[in-house]
């Protein structure tokens, strides 16, 4: 049976559409995943996860029962992910990059009942065993160890056939954490419904996605946008996803690239920015099966955007979307983009701009985001006064600040706990950071509001400068003066501090809150020097 997108039956299981279906309608020989010298496909795929939701029956997991995700990109994290909703179980998905300490909030935090794990990460896990309240099982891709259980071991002995839960569309599918830019990860809850309308809302709508594609993503499964891009689209239409375990550093992206030829390729600004930063690469490898590059997690400087365009001849699709929302809501047109700009609302969903009062504020005034559509979470699991805040109504409250063009395109002006007031006037962090951007020295950088010595707020700069420059007060010196040049000059910022890197999500964010508490402590730490 095929399942319209936005038209659902009483009864709906999100893996029946996205892992039966394809089989159903032929595919079963297709190939569904690249990975490594692996070609996998539908049929595979279609058993595999029918034993793994066996394999997860037998050890007691039942509807609604959480499974933790903690694994590479790999063949194993989608046979987990919908063999447990296949079963009505609730797979999880978590931040490959993340301390022990920060896994035992997660899975305490998630009442996880088991955990599917890569074996590199499993040490992680066995660090706070003691410390885990719900945790039950542990499965392990790749070798065990006691008290764990090896994935094949496991699940090679089940049945190819699994009973497909009696699940409605409005029942918990999965959860994704956020990405932490604001404090603690907070899980959001997702239903049965939710992929199938971001698929057929952005991925067929805007990218034109079908089953002659093939999609890599340098933004990992664990994260919403990831999880999109490398799983849920190419599954929706039965295309092919390529996986890629390794770290995404720009020669080994190039190289896949070069390898599988995908047509769709999704990044993250800092990652299309590191790869602008490779010599000769348009020489060296071969981009020519690419039809269309996505990016989203943040604001792409424009810089990036015609640096691939001039040295790649490839058009950056921008966007915006979230883990709330699941994907991308505003995005920019394939022959239709704009630099510095987050594009136009995606059919499916809609936008408004407001003040602090709710109102929605005129054209080109900076107000509060607000989306609504139907792949929208349903809450934030165990954070009731969030979800109160944040989901209103029909609309979510993305905490982002946009203005909206005389032609109708999203501008990104901040977050709404990111904007700087100085001098009594609003400055946004990212125009201050595309205009750094802009210097030919600089490589990235994170611009916060910071106290000068008279208690006034200014803008403070954390720069990554590009190898090559001598990083001296000169230069820096330059930098401002480039700065105050190219935008408002009460902009510029007043403090420029050089570092080796700046501290981000897995994802690429820059996580400004953790750039603030660095100002805090070192203000703290000069003031108790000079008692």
């Amino acid at each position: 049976m095929d399942f319209p997108a936005l038209d659902f039956p009483d009864k709906f299981n999100a893996a029946k559409r996205f892992i039966d279906w394809n089989v159903e309608k032929g595919r079963g020989s297709k190939v569904a995943i690249f990975h490594k010298d692996e070609q996998i496909t539908y049929q595979q795929v279609l058993e595999n996860v029918n034993r793994t939701g066996n394999a997860f029956k037998s050890l007691g997991i039942e509807m609604e029962n959480r499974v933790l995700l903690l694994a590479y990109d790999c063949p194993e994290f989608i046979y987990a992910f919908f063999g447990a909703m296949k079963i009505g179980a609730v797979p999880v998905t978590s931040n490959t990059m993340l301390m022990p300490e920060d896994y035992r909030y997660l899975l305490n935090n998630s009442r996880a009942r088991a955990i599917v794990v890569s074996e590199d990460f499993l040490p992680r896990i066995m660090e706070v065993k003691d410390e885990l309240m719900f945790l039950q099982q542990i499965i392990v891709i790749g070798k065990s160890v006691a008290g764990t259980r090896e994935f094949y071991e496991l699940i090679d002995s089940f049945s190819t056939e699994c009973p497909v839960a009696p699940t409605s569309p409005d029942d918990a599918a999965f959860w994704v954490y956020t990405s932490g830019t604001t404090g603690l990860p907070k899980g959001v809850v997702h239903l049965h419904h939710d992929m199938s309308c971001s698929a057929e809302c952005y991925a067929r709508g805007i990218l034109g996605i079908n089953e002659n594609d093939r999609t890599f993503s340098v933004a990992r499964l664990f994260y919403a946008y990831g999880l999109g891009n490398g799983m849920f689209f190419p599954f929706y239409v039965g295309a092919a996803t390529i996986l890629e375990p390794d770290r995404p550093l720009p020669d080994r992206v190039f190289s896949v690239i070069t390898k599988y030829k995908p047509t769709l390729f999704f990044g993250v600004p800092t990652s299309y920015n590191a790869m602008l930063q490779v010599p000769e690469a348009e020489d060296k490898y071969n981009l020519d099966s690419i039809r269309l590059a996505v990016s989203a997690g943040e604001a792409l400087p424009g810089t990036v955007w015609r640096g691939w365009k001039e040295k790649f001849g490839v058009e950056i699709l921008d966007g915006i979307g979230s883990s709330e929302t699941l994907h991308i809501y505003i995005s920019n047109r394939p022959g239709q983009s704009k630099p510095d700009c987050s594009g136009k609302i995606v059919p499916g969903y809609e936008a408004k701009i407001v003040n602090a009062d709710g109102n929605i504020v005129p054209t080109g005034e900076p107000g509060t985001l607000m989306i609504k559509g139907e792949s929208t979470a349903a809450y934030y699991w165990n954070e009731h006064e969030k979800t109160k805040d944040a989901f209103v109504g029909h609309w979510f409250n993305t905490g982002d600040i946009y203005y909206q063009d005389a032609e109708g395109y999203f501008v990104y002006a901040g977050r709404d706990d990111d904007m700087i007031k100085a001098g009594g006037i609003w400055v946004s962090p990212v125009e201050v950071e595309t205009a750094l951007m802009k210097h030919p020295a600089v490589l990235e950088c994170g611009v916060i509001g910071s106290a000068d010595a008279g208690g006034l707020i200014k803008p403070k700069a954390y720069v990554v400068f590009k190898d090559g420059f001598v990083v001296d007060d000169g230069l820096i010196d330059e930098v401002k003066m480039f700065v105050k040049n190219t935008i408002a000059p009460y902009k510029f910022p007043r403090f420029v501090e050089p570092m080796d890197e700046l501290p981000k999500t897995a994802t690429g964010k820059i996580q400004r809150f953790k750039l603030r508490q660095m100002d805090e402590e070192k203000k703290k730490e000069k003031a108790l020097s000079t008692v």
